[in-house]
């Protein structure tokens, strides 16, 4: 079957003009410039400057550029990519009508932001400080202003202060003075206040603002910070600007109010990066349904929501085939595209032949393309849809690189978030929508994050599920997943992660969220013989101990009670804490002190039970450890989860030769059917998180069911559970 190809001329993607080539890196020799040296003689700026700054200050200045000069050039050089741009700025330069880092920032500032031709040159000086002289006096009288010795009227702020706080302050008043004589005025007028003048000042107050409740955006760093406000995409490094872009972007911010706008792809740990302030769109790129499963669907949507976000809308790619038929045929009839007739083997590898049918005239691939779409013959990697609903192009599904970007100009999405090996088509990504002359969002690359023990990868998990290997349980992960992304932060180079940074976002949420209440996993039966009343006591222990008013729940307390069978030893040694002969422990949320008197045990020698006596604490020795328990407990199932794999790094050939199958942990899952848990626990939903104090953090398995709860370990606690 043909298949659609676009066609895209030289133009479309930039080569480095010829002059380029006398600069770094194609010269050896050559080196940008070197602020700390001195730039002097024609041979000198001519091996050190970057092309077009060279020559042109060169023109200019003459061979010798001074080094405050020569610093502005390697900056705008540096900082600058547009051409034209570029000659506009160094000509300000070197004409010494910008002389600041804080001018040649505004200056940068503001070309990026008025993209069109022509530059108000007027307003350009202005916006720039070009021209604008700053006195000593001025300078004076600002540092006067911040520094009186009643302290800083206007902030309410006493003294001392920090001097670097002061020079701020003077600086906001004066926008355009240089930094250096602000701080040698700041030195000279307080400096003499001495070290004292350094204490900080007091904390500005956050009206209880905490990284939970913070945007995001407001929260993430790395190559987050550099992400373009919306309305603003033609600031950012490498969109291509037409004649249109201006117009297309009024009517994008008309339609989205300014709001932030981006669609998930299937990866939902991406939502993390993705959802930042504004709306989300939840797609599936589905460009071949016949071959999609609704189940996945159905899981990827299932993990949003599990990571706690709700999508602005769900969304498919197919959905959308109507438009992106009716541009392909306009690209056809603009030049842009014709239909091919080669295989993918054909078309493999950095540098295939061009195709035989590229200048097919326009009138034949419109004709091909419309009528013989749904014949027979289809090539390999085109699917057929044989029968149902008929789509305006049956056979035709089109592949991610055409439909991904048309499909999020559609929703006007404003940040195109992908993993780092899209970005060799960020190229065609722009190209498409100015081809057709769409509204154009930015596309933003960021490096996978890796977790060590374990893969990350979708078509590997998959192989685990139907191999029917364990995998670690996910429930109380949701929200820790969400606080450790902005911790990473958003980076272009992969990054691999140890797990126990995931596990300190997991205790740090859950010891918010996550109620107490006691579990033994091996019981050992305890009989107190001088148990001070004739029926069972309840004891009030409280949901949060840090916190009392999230509640309390009973738990009952009689005179026969169970504890960890790790909790009692016959002879203690140094360093035990815990029961023993002759070693009296205190249980939680109650006051007695319980010692060893008796104890029974098997034909093998295992302890079976004890009988103890209590005394109320407050006549007994302060006991070594206080231990956990249950009474009249609820039998349930615990199923706790280990690493996955054996090796950090089960993916790697080097560490796994046999592949990462081979590298299952077999002691990853230990199931445990007999455990008791204390009842505040028996009316839990699933999902519920409880902390089992001691144990860890654990889960309500959706497997429970009335008379059988079942509840999986999460992560464990800071301490060894069985220490003190």
């Amino acid at each position: 079957m043909p298949s659609i190809l676009l066609t895209t001329p030289a133009s479309a993607f930039p080569r480095r003009p010829p002059e380029l080539l006398l600069s770094p890196p194609f010269l050896p020799s050559c080196r940008p410039i070197s602020p700390s040296r001195p730039l002097t003689g024609t041979g000198s700026v001519a091996r050190t400057m970057f092309f077009l700054p060279g020559l042109q200050a060169q023109g200019i200045l003459g061979p010798s550029v001074d080094k405050a000069t020569g610093t502005l050039l390697y900056n705008v050089a540096s900082r600058l990519k547009d051409q034209k741009r570029l000659r506009f700025l160094v000509g300000y330069v070197t004409s010494k009508k910008i002389v600041t880092d804080l001018q040649l920032s505004a200056a940068l500032e503001y070309v990026r932001s008025h993209p069109l031709d022509p530059i108000d040159t007027a307003d350009f000086e202005q916006e720039c400080g070009v021209g604008v002289v700053v006195t000593p006096e001025q300078i004076e009288e600002a540092v006067s202003a911040v520094a009186c010795p009643g302290g800083i009227p206007e902030l309410g702020l006493p003294t001392p202060v920090p001097l670097c706080s002061l020079a701020g302050e003077a600086r906001g008043r004066l926008r355009w003075a240089d930094g250096k004589s602000i701080k040698n005025e700041v030195d000279l007028q307080v400096g003499a206040a001495g070290p004292e003048a350094n204490i900080p000042r007091p904390p500005v107050p956050t009206g209880g603002v905490t990284l939970e409740t913070k945007s995001l955006m407001e929260q993430l760093r790395g190559e987050a910070l550099k992400f373009h406000k919306p309305g603003e995409n033609y600031k950012t490094e490498g969109y291509v600007i037409t004649p249109h872009t201006m117009a297309l972007m009024k009517q994008h911010l008309e339609i989205t109010g300014g709001q932030v706008g981006q669609a998930l792809p299937p990866a939902p740990l991406v939502w993390a990066y993705a959802a930042n302030g504004g709306v989300c769109f939840l797609r599936y790129d589905d460009t071949n349904p016949e071959k999609e499963e609704e189940k996945y669907f159905t899981a990827i949507r299932d993990m949003v929501e599990w990571l706690g976000y709700k999508p602005h809308a769900v969304t498919h790619a197919s959905g959308y085939f109507d438009q992106l038929y009716v541009w392909a045929v306009e690209l056809i009839r603009r030049g842009h595209a014709y239909v091919c007739h080669q295989r993918v083997e054909e078309i493999k590898g950095h540098n295939p032949p061009p195709s035989p049918w590229r200048d097919r005239p326009m009138e034949e691939s419109l004709l091909l393309f419309e009528v013989r779409g749904g014949g027979a013959g289809a090539g390999e990697g085109l699917g057929v849809q044989p029968s149902g609903p008929a789509l305006p192009f049956r056979c035709i599904y089109p592949t991610y690189d055409y439909t991904h970007c048309l499909c999020d100009s559609i929703e006007h999405i404003t940040h195109s978030l992908c993993t780092k090996e899209f970005q060799a088509r960020r190229s065609s990504y722009f190209w498409l929508c100015n081809a057709l002359g769409v509204y154009c969002p930015v596309q933003w690359e960021y490096g996978r994050l890796n977790l060590l023990y374990t893969v990350v990868s979708k078509r590997k998990i998959i192989r685990l599920v139907e191999a029917g290997a364990l995998v670690l349980p996910f429930q109380g992960l949701g929200r820790p997943a969400r606080s450790l992304c902005p911790q990473v932060g958003v980076t272009v180079a992969q990054t691999t992660m140890e797990p126990h940074l995931l596990e300190a976002c997991v205790r740090e949420v859950l010891n918010e969220r996550a109620p107490r209440a006691m579990a033994v996993l091996q019981p050992l039966r305890v009989i107190i013989t001088n148990f001070p009343t004739q029926k069972a006591l309840e004891v009030f222990v409280p949901n949060f101990p840090a916190n009392e008013t999230k509640g309390f729940h009973k738990v009952p307390f009689q005179a026969t009670i169970y504890i960890e069978q790790s909790d009692f030893r016959e002879v203690s040694d140094k360093g035990y804490r815990a029961l023993a002969h002759g070693q009296p422990v205190g249980l939680r949320t109650h006051r007695y002190v319980h010692a060893v008197q008796e104890l029974s045990q098997d034909a093998g020698g295992q302890v079976m039970e004890l009988e103890v006596t209590c005394t109320k604490s407050d006549t007994a020795e302060k006991p070594k450890a206080f231990i956990h328990w249950v009474s009249e407990p609820l039998v349930c199932e615990v199923r706790l989860y280990e690493q996955l794999f054996l090796h950090k790094n089960p993916e790697d050939p080097a560490e796994v030769p046999a592949g990462f199958l081979s590298d299952l942990n077999p002691d990853s899952l230990r199931i445990i059917t007999g455990a008791l848990a204390d009842r505040s626990v028996c009316s839990a939903k699933p999902l519920d998180k409880f902390q089992f104090e001691r144990l860890g953090y654990f889960s309500v398995d959706p497997d429970s069911s009335e008379g059988k709860m079942v509840f999986n370990r999460t992560v464990t606690l800071k301490e060894d559970p069985g220490k003190m």
